[in-house]
């Protein structure tokens, strides 16, 4: 959620000068208080209202380095970054309640950022001369480790994946493989094009 703010706040900066942009700036800024469904629910719908009622304004061209340009660029570009999370239907995942039947979720991953993956990352980078393959096993040991109820080393180092138990998941699971309609399975690599896609017909006439 404060990826989803931040990426607003990088195109309206937190000061902007017109009014569609401090309008939009100021939903963005809601988004960190959205505790429950309702309050979600009610974010959506200002959301939408304020993509309908400054739609034209945004539309607006202008005649800028020997062509014409969309006028309000940033400020389109901020309305996609959040109007790609709502038609994905991922912004308020956190309130789902089949993902919430065993108490909430947290609005943000700062818990796993910095208690796990900033963890690994300096791990990495204090022993940079690994090879591949020890890089890979240092962090299963490290995620091991620090389980609830880790057993002796003597007795996890039988559990361990050896080098062949690592390449055959490299193997699985960069092999790309495809479903039956010819889209990506989990595993797929990201490809720019896709992270960056440009629809021509607004979200909201779906």
């Amino acid at each position: 959620m404060f990826h989803a703010f931040s990426q607003v706040r990088r195109y309206t900066t937190s000061r902007p000068r017109l009014q569609a942009g401090i309008e939009l700036y100021g939903l963005a800024k809601d988004l960190l208080h959205v505790e429950t469904l309702h309050q979600a629910e009610r974010w959506f719908e200002r959301y939408m209202d304020w993509c309908g009622f400054w739609a034209d304004f945004l539309e607006e061209r202008s005649w800028q380095d020997g062509r014409y340009a969309y006028t309000h660029e940033r400020i389109r570009k901020a309305r996609g970054s959040l109007s790609r999370l709502v038609s994905q239907g991922t912004l308020f995942t956190y309130l789902d309640p089949e993902l919430t039947r065993e108490g909430p979720l947290p609005a943000t991953n700062n818990r796993i950022e910095g208690g796990v993956n900033a963890q690994l990352r300096a791990l990495l980078r204090n022993h940079r001369g690994m090879s591949l393959m020890r890089r890979v096993k240092a962090v299963f040991w490290w995620c091991y480790l620090h389980t609830e109820e880790p057993l002796p080393a003597k007795e996890a180092l039988a559990s361990m994946p050896t080098d062949d138990d690592i390449d055959l998941l490299y193997r699985t699971y960069s092999a790309q493989p495809k479903r039956d309609d010819g889209g990506p399975e989990w595993g797929d690599r990201a490809v720019w094009e896709e992270l960056h896609h440009k629809d021509p017909y607004p979200f909201w006439l779906d």
